[in-house]
């Protein structure tokens, strides 16, 4: 790839998960076994086995599904890197959707990487319990504005919780509120309104009772400058010093992940290629609706990392 071109890496988020991820990459390389190692020892569980084997339903569980992304995410970053050689551009930018945002602290140098999946690990606690004092819960609408999502979620107490791509947001409130928000949008011209299957309503005014809990985690760890920018969830803007980060991952569990605009940031300051590091392809579908000229490449298994050539 021609040097001025410019790169981001993008971490993937909670719902990228599979039963069997990360186990290519374990059996082939003694870096990434090491990984795994450590990621269990980090919190006291044996999250590679839920990783490779499941159960499906143990490993979709928030507490479960936040560290075990970190963890096979970084693998594939690992691996890339020793694999791929300089078929894998160094990133100007880095950015995770959500959950990932803490992948990419440990990519970018801001924290060690036992440290970013302790603190996934916290956070998807913290989230689930949250979910349990303030029930809540989320719904995917497709093919509104954004405009009239933020008009039906004034009138029907709710929040916007994912701004993913034009046509595409989530929202997020209690289980009441959101099935009347889910009518309107259908009554609006929503092409599809798609309830999710998650614990709490994530990245709304309900996670508040996360926050604390969080903050004392976050209070025990010294966050180092990033070595390149990360995009910020809650502002799309870069985070360039350690001082920024803990207000970020704080406000990000009651604000809406700006996605977009995270994308359209990155764009807007010349990168042309986005590389999806993790498992699954949810991200490269976003950014495809964002900007269909942008080249992507998926770095999620053993395969797709061997697959990857220099450019011309």
């Amino acid at each position: 790839m021609p040097d001025e071109k410019k790169v981001a890496y993008v971490f993937p988020g909670q719902g990228s998960q599979s039963v069997g991820m990360g186990k290519d990459l374990y059996e082939a390389l003694d870096s990434v076994k090491a990984l795994f190692k450590q990621a269990d020892d980090a919190i006291s569980f044996p999250i590679s086995g839920l990783c490779f084997e499941g159960p499906e339903e143990e490993l979709r569980k928030t507490v479960n599904a936040q560290p075990a992304l970190v963890l096979v995410s970084i693998a594939c970053l690992t691996a890339a890197q020793e694999l791929a050689g300089k078929a894998l551009p160094p990133a100007e930018f880095m950015a995770g959707h959500s959950l990932g945002e803490y992948t990419a602290l440990a990519a970018a140098g801001v924290v060690d990487f036992a440290t970013a999946v302790y603190l996934s690990r916290e956070r998807g606690r913290l989230m689930y319990d949250a979910g349990l004092k303030e029930p809540g819960t989320m719904a995917a609408v497709l093919g509104l504005e954004q405009a009239v999502v933020e008009e039906i979620c004034r009138q029907a107490g709710v929040a916007i919780a994912n701004v993913n791509c034009p046509g595409q947001l989530a929202i997020s409130g209690s289980a009441g509120n959101i099935a009347r928000a889910s009518e309107m949008a259908k009554a609006k011209g929503a092409s599809r309104v798609v309830p999710l299957q998650v614990s709490g309503a994530f990245h709304s005014p309900l996670m508040q009772p996360a926050v604390e809990g969080m903050q004392t985690a976050l209070s025990k760890v010294s966050f180092r400058d990033p070595a390149v920018p990360i995009i910020a969830n809650v502002t799309a803007e870069p985070l360039t010093y350690g001082t920024q980060i803990k207000g970020e991952l704080l406000k990000q569990l009651t604000s809406p992940v700006q996605w977009q605009r995270s994308v359209e940031y990155m764009l807007g300051k010349g990168t042309k290629a986005f590389y999806e590091i993790g498992p699954g392809k949810v991200l490269a579908g976003l950014i495809r609706r964002i900007n269909r000229e942008t080249e992507i490449e998926n770095l999620g298994d053993l395969a797709s990392i061997k697959a990857l050539k220099p450019a011309a």
